[in-house]
């Protein structure tokens, strides 16, 4: 279920799409808010980390072709890597770092602390960032008006969640939130379970196999995921905020929907640097 995105890493998911969004080049000013790329291992698993540095703690595993959203680059450790030999980190729009000796992309990247120029960060990229956000748009606030969970937060923890759209969930299963199958039952708004192999790590990471809900469409996905947190009763509280977008997703986070310490910063950042509380019903 959703309480697990953060622990159960959906590093296979990803690889299905990698064929179609991993090498994606967008071509668009060189200092944009986000670059897209794409993880360069020739078959291993990158090592996402909790700083530039191949000594910091390892949260994630990334598979080879997996896609990326880059916020900046910063100096650390020197790593020796499929793409090429540096001692550049790049520090992803989740806030985490991966050594850039794995990373493929033809954009360039801002060093972290120099701001994005205005005219870089586009309200649509074709086939990028901004796509994903207008798709997401409608479905949101369809959820907020039934569930009363704030679009912006809706829209910011799917972008995390599902690499903004491309996992393989997403763009295959209309998965956007990591929603697991339970027993083959899958509720009234899936239509079904599909099983993928997975990286599940409590606490050391190993390989398995998990079922994950099918949807129809992204709408489905969204309600399926405004269902689970209003009918939960652990995160009553936060629909005390339903006019508080930021309030709202730091009672989620609180009441245990993700084990990452950073998570409410990870996606709180998000919905400033998109400006997703424009899309907040009044």
């Amino acid at each position: 279920m959703a309480t697990t995105t953060r622990r159960q890493l959906l590093l296979a998911p990803l690889l299905a799409t990698c064929v179609t969004f991993g090498a994606l080049v967008v071509t668009v000013d060189a200092a944009r808010a986000s670059v897209d790329a794409s993880v360069l291992t020739r078959g291993g698993l990158l090592r996402e980390r909790t700083g530039p540095s191949t000594q910091a703690e390892i949260v994630a595993l990334l598979p080879n072709l997996s896609g990326l959203s880059i916020d900046c680059q910063v100096a650390g450790d020197h790593v020796s890597g499929a793409a090429r030999d540096t001692a550049q980190w790049d520090r992803l729009t989740n806030g985490r770092y991966v050594s850039h000796a794995f990373v493929a992309t033809e954009q360039e990247i801002r060093a972290c602390g120099t701001a994005p120029s205005p005219a870089a960060t586009p309200a649509v990229v074709p086939g990028g960032n901004g796509d994903f956000i207008a798709a997401a748009v409608g479905p949101a606030q369809q959820n907020q008006r039934e569930y009363h969970v704030p679009a912006s937060v809706t829209i910011a923890q799917a972008i995390i969640e599902s690499g903004w759209g491309r996992s393989a969930l997403a763009a295959n299963d209309h998965n956007y939130f990591g929603i697991k199958c339970f027993s083959g039952t899958y509720g009234t708004i899936a239509t079904g379970c599909h099983t993928y192999r997975t990286v599940e790590c409590e606490p050391t990471c190993a390989q398995t196999t998990a079922q994950f809900r099918v949807y129809a469409t992204i709408t489905d996905s969204f309600r399926d995921h405004g269902y689970f947190l209003t009918t939960n009763p652990r995160y009553a509280p936060a629909f005390t905020h339903p006019n508080d977008a930021n309030a709202f997703l730091m009672a989620v986070w609180k009441a245990g929907y993700a084990t990452s310490p950073t998570y409410y910063t990870d996606v709180s950042t998000i919905m400033t640097r998109y400006n997703l509380y424009q899309y907040d019903a009044a």
